[in-house]
């Protein structure tokens, strides 16, 4: 049977592996020598999961979702990571990277943000463990994502905005990057998604695959069955999509459905529909699908959302669109302001921009009664809402 988990050589079938400059190698290959001993480690996993319970509030609440599933004609449940300490699902990771960091010796954190809710739980697991915190930015996300920013900086963390290129994600991760090769000895580079060279992406689906676990055992207490017809999450660089699918992509059973970022349209020009629009390269340090021209310059992505404005996506979602395991739709950017004006109005509860995409999927697929849905909620709107209320009135007024 094939499997969609990871290989010994870091990769999901043709894509992954770890391409980073010379400058790096010894870090990344002591990280992948040490990562699966120290994580599965009876003292990280009593630590990790005692924070989970007691700082971030897991398990998380899978809600079901009554006046969603009468208009959609299904039992749709919410996985509610919009619930956890910091509004979103990157809390998981940030504070199982920051445990691992300690036990590798490291004395200060870097990482990448777009939407800011990486920075922001990076910068919560630092002032936490009292570690030398610094984010970068893209300077175009520091404008839309202001009350972010100024959370991590009332956390202790040095925000430091990327000028470079479209000043969004891709440009903080390219910034981060640098600032790694100047300091590697003692510096750990905290990737927020799933995403980068291995061991990366496998090591971020790992930390947040507490989020499959968790749905696994709500779903036996409410249907009397773990898994469900269909489990839908977004898609930027994949964190919350590969916590959410992690227990389930070997199991068949399960539809996978994900939404990325359509933007203005997947032909437009202006968006980040990598899976529907790009092609095999190397980003980041992994070999993945790329939005980039035929002399392989990467394209800059456009989205709605800061969180989904990246013009890759992780190997593992490459890998499991390549193999038709999970059907990815370009949602844009109206489809998602009007699915997160629906949630709200219908449920009492404002989520991400990011989220909205996942949202969005709801109206664009036929469901049986009888089909449980699961929908991953990956971050709570408040970080949204001025542009929420940029478009409120022509959304209404449809």
């Amino acid at each position: 049977m094939t499997s969609f988990l990871i290989d010994s050589k870091g990769f999901y079938g043709k894509f992954g592996g770890a391409f980073v400059p010379d400058v790096l190698l010894p870090n990344i290959q002591a990280l992948q020598e040490a990562y699966i001993s120290i994580i599965e480690s009876e003292d990280f996993q009593r630590e990790f999961h005692e924070l989970l319970r007691d700082y971030v509030g897991r398990p998380s609440p899978l809600y079901y979702a009554r006046r969603l599933s009468e208009k959609y004609g299904a039992k749709i449940y919410l996985k509610r990571e919009d619930l956890n300490h910091t509004g979103a699902h990157k809390i998981n990771n940030a504070l199982g990277q920051i445990l691992l960091a300690k036990r590798m010796g490291k004395k200060r954190i870097i990482a990448e943000t777009g939407a800011g809710q990486h920075g922001a739980a990076t910068a919560t697991a630092c002032a936490l463990m009292g570690m030398e915190c610094s984010i970068y930015m893209g300077a175009l996300d520091v404008e839309r994502q202001h009350v972010n920013v100024e959370r991590m900086r009332m956390l202790g963390a040095t925000v430091i905005p990327a000028e470079s290129g479209n000043k969004t994600l891709k440009d903080a991760v390219n910034e981060a990057l640098m600032a790694w090769c100047e300091s590697p000895e003692d510096t750990f580079y905290l990737i927020g998604s799933a995403v980068g060279p291995h061991p990366y992406p496998d090591m971020v689906a790992r930390l947040q695959s507490v989020i499959s676990k968790e749905i696994k055992g709500q779903l036996m207490e409410k249907e009397g069955r773990d898994y469900p017809d269909y489990l839908m999450a977004c898609i930027g660089g994949g964190s919350n999509a590969a916590g959410a699918m992690y227990h389930y992509l070997d199991d068949q059973k399960v539809q996978l459905v994900l939404a990325e970022a359509g933007g203005l349209g997947k032909d437009s020009g202006a968006t980040a529909a990598t899976i529907n629009i790009g092609s095999e390269g190397v980003l980041h340090g992994s070999r993945t699908l790329v939005m980039q021209t035929p002399e392989g310059e990467v394209q800059e992505p456009y989205s709605i959302s800061a969180g989904l404005d990246y013009p890759g996506i992780g190997p593992l979602i490459s890998h499991l669109a390549h193999q038709n395991r999970a059907e990815v739709l370009a949602i844009n950017d109206d489809e998602a302001l009007r699915a997160a004006f629906e949630l709200t109005r219908l449920e009492g509860i404002i989520p991400a921009l990011e989220s909205s995409h996942a949202l969005a999927l709801l109206a664009r697929l036929k469901f049986q009664p009888e089909d449980v849905v699961v929908i991953n909620v990956s971050g709570r709107g408040d970080k949204d809402i001025s542009t929420y209320l940029a478009h409120k009135a022509e959304i209404l007024r449809e």
